[in-house]
């Protein structure tokens, strides 16, 4: 019989299990087409460049060695390529999982305040709370909490600097950081070629054809030179202290939780599929402790790349797509390495320019998302002072008791949201 679309029950927990088993090899045979393989390509294409050209500039930051970002590399397309196949297969729907970049971010401001180990104590600390906040089903009720438009403002706040880079690269490399940016606008621009290729691979492409044309390619150090073309990861042992915790687990869990699964989430119901959230968040959980020692930050459910995979086909097919999205990223994940010597291999403007390309669409929805208006309530219901104040205090750069500007930026934004949306008194003047 064919299925349309994946059904899924809720036992008791909360758990939400698939009502079919998983698809059969023969199955898997009929269901399998080139688009389907390739849009799994293409999820991973765009997680290979923008996201980690995130990830490169974090690692820049924190002074890491080649080793321990090819380590981190490996972690976040290995073991969540191996966790987004299986699922995917399990639940027959496209799942993937990648990691959280508003958290690399985080990770980034963070790192040169923190050493590499305290860090990674971090990332366990945080998959603990995920983990226990999808197992025990509170996810639903701190999100109430947490106003949308204050993490949205929040977010935002974070990703300000990748705009701002990206300007200040095509102000000093207008040959290679300007041409990516007019190959990126051309592609967004065409109603033909924007759902077909991802504008950043293109981006990255033309960038990589101007550094040639320019001579702009830098000369690998002796530590890129001597990675191998595959290699291991490099385990990192963690350390826990009160600095690395408050600065990170609670902000990581937030961009985890409702950030990017809830935008996952609404990626997927809205192609018609149904998600299953409180598994989601419970393996984001289990996955964050398991890919940590290797240096890899938080793992979630990815909104672009799943949007990506839901793109073209048939529904009841999509699942191959998250299979192929796996399969290809472990094989990534694997020759991370050759992924670190080439971005080690261009200037530091080609990496700002492609991560802010990479982050221009979230960072308009994230703008979008606080500070727009569509619930039609009154001006004092809908204050945008909260999310203002939330923005302002987390590009301030503000310090505090070890806690860093996103969390204070957070904590500012509900207290003020709280005191506007309260109902005015009748007997106010």
């Amino acid at each position: 019989m064919s299925i349309d679309r994946a059904e899924i029950r809720t036992v008791r927990g909360g758990l939400e299990i698939p009502t079919e088993r998983p698809p059969r090899l023969r199955e898997i045979r009929a269901d399998v087409g080139g688009r389907y393989v390739g849009a799994g390509a293409t999820g991973v294409l765009f997680s290979a460049t923008g996201p980690v050209a995130v990830i490169m500039g974090a690692a820049s930051a924190g002074s890491l060695t080649a080793t321990q970002t090819a380590s981190w590399i490996f972690g976040v397309f290995v073991l969540n390529g191996l966790l987004t196949a299986v699922v995917s297969w399990v639940y027959r729907m496209p799942l993937a999982f990648f990691w959280t970049i508003p958290g690399t971010v985080l990770v980034g401001q963070a790192l040169p305040s923190l050493t590499w180990p305290e860090v990674v104590g971090a990332y366990i600390l945080t998959g603990l709370l995920i983990g226990v906040l999808g197992a025990t089903g509170l996810v639903a009720r701190i999100m109430s909490v947490l106003p949308h438009r204050v993490v949205m403002a929040m977010v935002a706040g974070a990703f300000l600097s990748f705009g701002t880079d990206l300007i200040r690269s095509v102000s000093s490399d207008v040959a290679v950081a300007g041409s990516m940016v007019v190959a990126w606008v051309l592609i967004m621009r065409s109603a033909r070629l924007a759902p077909r290729v991802p504008a950043v691979l293109v981006a990255l492409l033309v960038g990589l054809v101007a550094l040639a044309l320019t001579g702009g390619f830098v000369e690998l150090g002796d530590a890129e030179a001597a990675l191998p073309l595959v290699g291991l990861p490099e385990p990192t042992a963690p350390q826990f202290n009160w600095d690395a915790s408050a600065q990170l687990v609670i902000p990581l869990a937030i961009t985890v939780i409702a950030v990017q699964n809830g935008q996952g989430a609404a990626v997927l119901a809205g192609a018609g599929h149904r998600p299953p959230v409180t598994v989601v968040t419970l393996l984001c959980g289990v996955w964050s402790v398991l890919v940590a020692p290797l240096g890899a930050v938080s793992t979630c459910l990815a909104g672009p790349t799943n949007a990506l995979l839901v793109a073209v086909g048939e529904r009841r097919r999509q699942y191959i797509s998250g299979i192929a999205c796996g399969v290809i990223a472990m094989g990534v994940g694997v020759g991370a390495p050759i992924l670190v010597r080439g971005l080690d291999s261009v200037p530091d403007s080609f990496i700002s320019a492609l991560a802010g390309l990479a982050m221009l669409e979230a960072l308009r929805g994230a703008f979008v998302a606080a500070f727009s208006d569509s619930s039609g309530g009154t001006a004092a219901r809908n204050s945008p002072l909260g999310p203002l104040v939330t923005l302002l205090v987390t590009i301030s750069g503000v310090h505090a008791v070890g806690l860093g500007a996103p969390f204070w930026g957070l904590t500012a934004g509900v207290v003020v949201t709280w005191v506007m949306d309260r109902p005015r008194s009748m007997h106010s003047p």
